[in-house]
């Protein structure tokens, strides 16, 4: 039997004020998307129909009057590149496409709603946000962690907001979910879209978040760095540490992007170091062959290898082990020990990545679906996301991507290209 994902969009009530924007406009009427589990992740298995997806788009009808209307944005959680250029988009379609007048930036994330930690608001014009996009990071700030949802729907009160939107990942789109049904819970008209933002490219159900093709880019550079290092020196080894605490994505595209790199290791791929199949015997066939090697680690690969610290962060994940520094000591002892001078170069640009401008795709991405949470809010469109599917732009109810993090089919034809690109045969 096939099994059923509820795609329904919530709305806040009828929308029967004339869209002011410019058209063509598009129906609620949900369109045939035909997904895999490559493209959208666990929950795509065992689909052998169609899903139906609600398109984004300017509608014909609005439900809030534009003259009236407040509008709040905020940016959760770790940087990103996009997020001034998502916050630039919502801004400038909301005030020239609607005529929305009143947009407020919420600094530092859901703590900007709370006034025990006194951050105050920050008016959001078109003036103001003209150059933003010239930069990395967020002119609003960010942080990470929960805060209680009455607290948030308080704040909204308090602000008068009609329309929140919140860009973030994983845990800041459960956040929202929770902001929601505080809302729903005191029956206010405020609606809630999300706008989904990993660097690590592990948002259930959407193929590719914003910022992703940028960090590739910029993950490339460190690969070409770590390739000149290694082939500099005999028995050359450049290591080189990316994001990506449960999925490596960054790492496995990085990698095919460039061509150089001999291992890529990420979480959903485990290993061994040593042993038949194990990374540092296959490394000492490579340097003994080629006299050079490149490795490419995610940030969540091999953790089962390290010491476990039993501590989280402030959004509630898991501390890390770094996998980074363990293989550089790992690789040293063992060709220390067979009398091998091996040299290695250990890179970790993660918060280069992080950190830059986004590149002219993903500057074209986050336009578009900052552009599209503002068609969907204003049409009253509520607990849901904006998403890429397959080239098209479509709502997604939050409770479908929060359901589970997505991550890499290793017995899919992407993974089967990172593992003919470096020839790694690792058990």
């Amino acid at each position: 039997m096939a099994q059923q994902i509820d795609t329904t969009i919530m709305t806040v009530g009828k929308a029967k004020i004339d869209n002011p924007a410019i058209g063509p406009y598009v129906t609620d009427s949900p369109v045939p998307f035909y997904l895999d589990v490559e493209h959208a992740g666990e929950d795509a298995k065992g689909l052998d129909a169609p899903l139906f997806l609600e398109q984004a788009g300017p509608r014909s009808h609005v439900y809030y009057d534009p003259g009236k209307t407040k509008a709040a944005v905020v940016t959760c959680g770790g940087l990103c590149p996009g997020l001034n250029d998502v916050i630039r988009a919502i801004v400038l379609e909301s005030y020239y496409g609607y005529g929305v007048r009143s947009i407020l930036g919420i600094r530092y994330g859901l703590e900007g709603f709370i006034p025990k930690y006194h951050h105050d608001v920050m008016e959001l014009t078109p003036r103001n946000v003209s150059e933003i996009h010239s930069f990395g990071g967020t002119i609003l700030g960010s942080s990470r962690g929960p805060q209680s949802s009455e607290e948030i729907v308080d704040a909204l009160e308090r602000m008068n907001v009609n329309m929140l939107y919140i860009i973030g990942g994983d845990g800041t789109m459960k956040a929202a979910s929770a902001i929601q049904e505080e809302i729903a819970r005191r029956r206010l008209h405020i609606a809630v879209v999300g706008i989904p933002k990993t660097i690590d490219n592990d948002i259930n159900f959407v193929p590719k978040s914003f910022g992703f093709d940028t960090a590739v880019d910029v993950a490339t550079n460190a690969l070409r760095c770590a390739h000149t290092e290694a082939i500099g020196a005999p028995y050359g080894v450049g290591l080189v540490k990316l994001m990506g605490r449960e999925s490596g994505f960054i790492a496995a595209s990085s990698t095919l992007s460039l061509n150089v790199v001999n291992f890529v290791l990420v979480p959903e791929a485990p290993f061994k170091l040593e042993g038949e199949g194990g990374l540092l015997p296959a490394l000492e066939k490579r340097l003994l062959e080629r006299s050079h090697a490149v490795i490419v680690a995610a940030e969540g690969a091999g953790q089962d290898l390290l010491t476990a610290s039993g501590k989280t962060d402030a959004s509630g994940n898991l501390v890390l082990g770094d996998i980074g520094s363990f293989l550089q000591k790992a690789i040293k002892n063992y060709f220390a020990a067979k009398d091998m001078n091996v040299t290695v170069k250990y890179i970790d640009p993660s918060y280069i990545v992080r950190s830059m401008p986004a590149n002219t795709n993903d500057r074209v991405y986050c336009g578009q679906l900052g552009r599209n949470a503002v068609h969907a809010a204003m049409a009253g469109k509520t607990n849901m996301v904006v998403a890429r599917m397959q080239d098209r732009f479509v709502h997604l109810p939050l409770q479908l991507v929060t359901r589970r993090r997505r991550k890499i089919d290793i017995t899919s034809n992407y993974w089967r290209s990172v593992i003919a690109t470096t020839g790694q045969k690792l058990a």
